[in-house]
């Protein structure tokens, strides 16, 4: 998975788990940047009595680094606060929710967004609680409320309970503020998609599977998420809200048109189990999440724990296991014959370095660059001077679609066939020209090609509506 259950200790944690992170230059407004950070891992889409919701006790955080030190430079904070209308009813809701604002509706949640601008304001200014971990802090940290009272919109139970889903609740709960950011928080549709079954089962890629080294007959992946919801954290933000000096950039080699973005998600230190389950102490990290698959795939077992609550600017520490991925040398064991140039390539991984810790500098793809500079750190690198494709390509960067992974993410991105190439080699020649890359590695693939019209929507949070629990009972 992206990082949906990647680590032991979240794993048990799903209000905190931090699943998969999107960041593009939005298609339907190019002067606006889409966010996004989905939470609550697996969801089923039957889930009452309790359905699926926000943690009340967890702080969201979504950062930006814009000057290329690792750093956040700005910090978009969600805390989510449950009500209930009856307490005396087991019932989530007690006839149809048709709109945002229905007494059926017993269980809500709203949520409130803070701004945090790093070094900003007077020195008596307001300072914001941000999450504690190694690395960083807001030392002078200004912060601003810019909502207050969002409501999400309920799960998406079924054609009783939640008639006309997206109409009458899904597009309500898009909330445009007076600072000029537009958020999104609820239920919406898994946009990841990954043949979980398979992969996880020795290294098993289904269409090449009678190339393994345990061999089964050939066939089509099987998409383990097609029939999976997540709760969605979504802001679309004015370029010009995010860039160093406030411009809108279009020179694609300029550095202010980099920035480098993360999520995360922190629990206060204290918990006391006691009648009201007391909470204090400052804010403690125990989930983010840059680049999909780095702790799932690049972090080994024993210290995925101890990534989730570091911050960025410490990511030197997980460089060999970056210029030596495990999985780059699992391959060849599990396709015996099939990577044999791989097999034989010992050098540091410089390439992998550059897609997950740098940024790719300017000079190695015609006409694009995302490096931020020397600090080696786990972001997502978006350069906003490209503007959205009017084509987009699954493959991204490696499909030759500049606005693609590893420039950002979007939902539709194809990042499991993505980084499964890139490790199987078919980057080194960008950055080392005597390698000749396996043949198998340009088509490597886990033979999934997901429904983008089913999947995903065209306008804001970009992904679908959710599935109702009563016309897909099971996943």
């Amino acid at each position: 998975m992206s990082s949906h259950r990647e680590a032991p200790e979240i794993s048990q944690d799903p209000v905190a788990d931090n699943t998969d992170v999107y960041a593009f230059v939005s298609p339907d407004d190019p002067s606006t940047v889409t966010i996004i950070s989905n939470f609550v891992p697996l969801q089923n889409p039957p889930g009452g009595p309790n359905f699926f919701e926000f943690g009340d006790d967890v702080l969201y955080s979504i950062y930006v680094d814009n000057d290329g030190d690792a750093r956040p430079e700005i910090e978009y904070q969600f805390q989510f606060t449950t009500t209930l209308r009856n307490p005396n009813t087991f019932l989530y809701n007690t006839g149809p929710i048709d709109s945002l604002t229905s007494t059926n509706w017993n269980k809500r949640q709203f949520y409130t967004v803070t701004r945090i601008d790093a070094g900003v304001g007077p020195k008596n200014s307001t300072v914001a609680q941000t999450a504690e971990g190694p690395g960083f802090e807001f030392a002078k940290a200004h912060a601003t409320v810019l909502g207050t009272n969002l409501a999400c919109p309920p799960c998406n139970i079924g054609p009783r309970s939640t008639p006309n889903y997206q109409a009458n609740l899904g597009a309500p709960a898009v909330h445009s503020l007076p600072s000029g950011e537009t958020v999104f928080c609820g239920q919406r549709r898994e946009g990841f998609y990954v043949d979980l079954g398979s992969i996880f089962d020795l290294g098993a890629l289904r269409p090449f599977q009678n190339l393994h080294v345990i061999p089964f007959p050939a066939g089509p992946g099987v998409d383990a998420t097609q029939g999976l919801n997540i709760h969605t954290i979504a802001i679309k933000v004015p370029i010009t809200r995010l860039t160093a000096d406030g411009s809108q950039p279009t020179n694609v080699a300029s550095s202010t048109a980099v920035l480098g973005i993360w999520s995360g998600a922190s629990r206060r230190k204290v918990r006391i189990f006691d009648t009201h389950n007391t909470m204090s102490g400052p804010w403690i990290q125990v989930s983010r999440l840059g680049n999909p698959l780095f702790n799932e795939v690049i972090v080994p077992l024993g210290k995925k724990d101890e990534w989730n609550g570091e911050n960025p600017v410490g990511d030197v520490e997980y460089l060999p296991n970056v210029q030596h991925p495990e999985l780059a040398a699992l391959l060849p064991s599990l396709y015996p014959g099939v990577f044999p140039n791989l097999k034989n390539y010992a050098n540091a991984r410089a390439d992998l370095v550059a897609i997950l810790l740098t940024g790719i500098p300017g000079g190695i793809i015609a006409g694009f660059q995302n490096f931020t500079g020397p600090t080696l750190a786990d972001m997502l690198r978006l350069n906003v001077a490209i503007p959205p494709a009017s084509s987009p390509n699954l493959l991204g960067l490696l499909g030759g679609d500049l606005a693609g992974f590893p420039n950002g993410r979007r939902v539709q991105d194809d990042i499991v066939n993505i980084e499964l190439r890139a490790i199987a080699g078919a980057t080194i020649p960008l950055v080392d020209p005597s390698f000749t890359p396996d043949a198998a590695a340009g088509v490597i693939s886990q033979g999934l090609a997901p429904n983008i019209a089913d999947r995903y929507q065209t306008t804001f949070p970009y992904l679908g509506p959710p599935l109702d629990g009563f016309h897909h009972p099971s996943a």
